[in-house]
């Protein structure tokens, strides 16, 4: 299993994915692996390394590359544990969701406690901390600029985590509760399964009532899939061929 986990400096800088990585390796036993920084530096990383704040790397992270060496090295291991923060862009994203192993976890937090979190970590190191208006400029440019914001990495997370937690205990019990380690989010059960097809086939409906998909199955294999709209032969509902809706409509 392979674990990629977004946020933090790509999407939102203080959000905790670093914590939610830590948690990983030292709560269930995952192993970090990293790609070598170079040109996936982000503008939030070249902004704050002169104040020394960016995340320093895991010395015992094993370190690669390009993603697609971790990918290499990871695939004849699947069985075992592996967790990454390194997402730098859509095209890595993209070769490691055509693993089936693959995870990917977001991690996001409102902009004012995650300013309040620099804050907290300038302050330590006995630095400066910028404004809230300076800070929200670098944490907008960083998610949306049209050339380098990554904040499309969020939508496509299979799990995403909204990060309030005020201390690391109750981010810990958050993640419990998520049982990450469950393969059905890897592989969904017969009935998950069986539930997508129909939702999937509900999309092909034309009745302007609701949406109804079905699938019948036998012995765990799909007999037929059907959805809810006029016979065949006959015009959509959509297209005017059944006018039963109208008439149910008031005044």
């Amino acid at each position: 299993m392979l674990v990629g986990i977004c946020g933090g400096k790509d999407t939102g800088i203080c959000a905790g994915k670093k914590s939610v990585a830590d948690f990983l390796v030292k709560n269930h036993g995952f192993q970090q692996i990293s790609v070598a920084p170079g040109n996936h530096q982000t503008v939030v990383e070249e902004h704050f390394e002169q104040l020394s704040l960016t995340s320093s790397p895991n010395p015992s992270a094993q370190s690669f590359e390009t993603i697609d060496e971790l990918i290499d090295f990871v695939t004849p291991r699947w069985r075992e544990l592996w967790v990454t923060t390194d997402i730098p862009d859509d095209a890595a994203l993209e070769r490691l969701l055509l693993r089936p192993f693959f995870l990917l976890i977001s991690v996001d937090a409102p902009i004012t406690l995650r300013w309040r979190r620099f804050t907290d970590r300038c302050w330590r190191k006995q630095l400066e901390p910028p404004d809230l208006e300076k800070f929200v400029l670098i944490s907008d440019h960083s998610q949306y600029d049209p050339k380098i914001g990554v904040s499309y990495l969020l939508d496509r997370a299979h799990v995403r985590l909204f990060n309030t937690s005020s201390s690391l205990n109750e981010l810990h019990a958050a993640l419990s509760s998520l049982d990450l380690l469950n393969m059905q989010r890897l592989r969904p059960a017969w009935d998950q399964y069986f539930m997508q097809l129909a939702s999937l086939a509900a999309q092909r409906s034309n009745c302007m009532k609701r949406r109804v998909g079905c699938v019948i199955v036998k012995d765990n294999r799909v007999m037929s899939t059907g959805y809810n709209g006029t016979p065949r032969n006959m015009k959509n509902c959509n297209e005017g061929g059944c006018m039963s809706f109208y008439f149910l409509l008031p005044g």
